[in-house]
C-alpha cells in the first residue's frame, strides 16, 4: 500500500480530490484481504488494487459517483455471487466489506496522509483506527496512536476509545489490521510502518540468494558480515545497507523493531554463537539460524549458560526455513523467505490441499448428477 499512501499524500499536499476505498473486513474466498486500498483520482485512473475484475470495477464506479456527488464517507458490501464467479473467475461464496471515503477539500484526513506515508517511508509509525459503519455516530471518525503512545481524536465513545487504542499498539510495529465492533459501531485498525526488515548476519551464499528473494517480495535487506567482501554494495546492490563488524557488534546502529527479522548464517558454530547471542538479545519480531539440530542445540546450551532466557530461544526458528527438502542454496533460501511470509501473516507455512474427503463428496455428488432420471 506504499505507493497509495504516497500518491495519496502528494495529491492532498497539491489540492487534489480523490477517493480512498479500503478493504475493511472479509468473509469466505475473497481476492484481497483487510487493508488492501484503492485510490481513484478525479480523472478516474487508478494507484493500487482490490483484486481486479467486477469488484474493482464496480467499486471504482462508487467512488466516482461519491467524488461526483461530494458526498461522506460510507459502507459497502460486496458478494461473491455465482455470477460474479463466472464471469471472473473468481471462487464464489466471499463477502467483502468496504470504506468508501471521498478525500475532498476539507477533509481532516487529508493532513493525516503525508504522516502515513511518512510512515511508510521509514518515518515514525502510527496506527488509524476508523468508524467505518455505525448504528449512531459519525462513519470517518478517527483515533490516532503514536508511536511514543500520544493520541488524537476520538470514536465518539470513551470505551471504544480505550479497545482501539489497545488494537493500535498491536497493529502498529507490523502494520497489521484489526476489526472492533462494539455496541453497533463497526471500527477498522490499521498500522502503518515501513516495510519489513531483514537483517542477514552472515554473506555467504544462502544468505546471498535470501537477499535476493526477500527483496523481491518486498523487503528492506540490510547485510552484516566481519568481512568486507561478504557485505559490500557488489556483493549485495539489493541491500540498503551494509556492514561490516564483529558479530557480537554486528546489530548495533541497525533499526531493529519488532518488524524486524534476523536471520544468522555465518561461516562458523563460534561466529553464530555470538551473532545469534546479538540477535536474541535484540527486539527482532523474528530471529532464525541456520544449520544444523546438532548446532543449535550446541549453541542454546550455550547462551543459556550465558543468561538467555529459555522463553527467548524457543521464540527461535532454528533450523531456519519451511521443510522443503531443498539443498542448494537457493532452495533453502526459498524455505526461509517462505518461513518469513508466514511469520508476518501469522500462517504456520502447512500445505492448503483440499482434504480428499472433500474431493470423494465432490465424486459423489457428480455421479449422483450422471445419474438417468427414472
Amino acid at each position: 500500500m506504499k505507493a497509495v499512501y504516497e500518491e495519496a499524500a502528494a495529491l492532498a499536499r497539491t489540492g487534489g480530490e480523490f477517493v480512498l476505498a479500503t478493504v475493511v473486513h472479509t468473509q469466505g474466498s475473497t481476492p484481497q484481504k483487510p487493508g488492501a486500498t484503492l485510490l481513484v483520482r478525479a480523472d478516474g485512473s487508478t494507484v493500487g488494487t482490490l483484486g481486479g475484475g467486477c469488484v474493482e470495477g464496480d467499486i471504482w464506479f462508487a467512488a466516482k459517483e461519491a467524488l461526483r456527488e461530494r458526498v461522506g464517507p460510507f459502507f459497502k458490501r460486496y458478494y461473491l455471487n455465482e455470477d460474479i464467479a463466472a464471469r471472473d473467475g473468481l471462487v464464489c461464496g466471499g463477502t467483502m466489506f468496504f470504506f468508501i471515503e471521498p478525500v475532498l477539500a476539507g477533509n481532516p484526513a487529508r493532513a493525516l496522509l503525508p504522516a502515513i506515508a511518512n510512515a511508510y517511508d521509514g518515518g515514525e509509525p502510527l496506527a488509524v483506527a476508523t468508524v467505518v459503519d455505525a448504528e449512531t455516530g459519525e462513519p470517518g471518525a478517527r483515533l490516532v496512536v503514536r508511536e511514543g503512545g500520544q493520541t488524537e481524536g476520538t470514536l465518539g465513545s470513551a470505551a471504544l476509545d480505550v479497545q482501539a487504542v489497545e488494537a493500535c499498539r498491536e497493529a502498529m510495529p507490523q502494520g497489521k489490521t484489526a476489526r472492533i465492533v462494539h455496541e453497533g459501531t463497526e471500527v477498522f485498525v490499521q498500522g502503518f510502518t515501513a516495510p519489513a526488515l531483514l537483517v542477514l548476519v552472515g554473506g555467504g551464499h544462502v544468505n546471498l540468494q535470501v537477499a535476493r528473494i526477500a527483496a523481491m517480495m518486498g523487503f528492506r535487506v540490510m547485510v552484516a558480515d566481519d568481512r568486507r567482501e561478504f557485505a559490500s554494495e557488489e556483493r549485495f546492490p539489493m541491500a540498503e545497507r551494509t556492514v561490516v563488524a564483529p558479530y557480537e557488534h554486528c546489530l548495533d546502529g541497525l533499526p531493529i523493531t519488532p518488524n524486524t527479522a534476523v536471520v544468522v548464517g555465518t561461516r562458523g558454530h563460534n561466529f553464530d554463537d555470538v551473532a545469534l547471542e546479538s540477535a536474541v538479545r535484540s527486539l527482532a519480531g523474528y530471529v532464525g539460524l541456520l544449520g544444523s539440530v546438532r548446532k543449535t542445540v550446541l549453541i542454546y546450551q550455550a547462551l543459556l549458560k550465558r543468561g538467555v532466557p529459555a522463553e527467548r530461544l524457543k521464540q527461535v526458528h532454528s533450523p531456519v526455513g519451511l521443510d522443503l527438502g531443498g539443498r542448494t542454496p537457493e532452495e533453502i533460501a526459498l524455505s526461509i523467505v517462505a518461513q518469513l511470509v508466514a511469520h508476518r501473516h501469522g500462517r504456520s507455512g502447512g500445505v492448503m490441499t483440499l482434504d480428499p474427503a472433500q474431493v470423494d463428496r465432490l465424486v459423489e455428488k457428480a455421479a449422483g448428477a450422471q445419474s438417468p432420471a427414472r
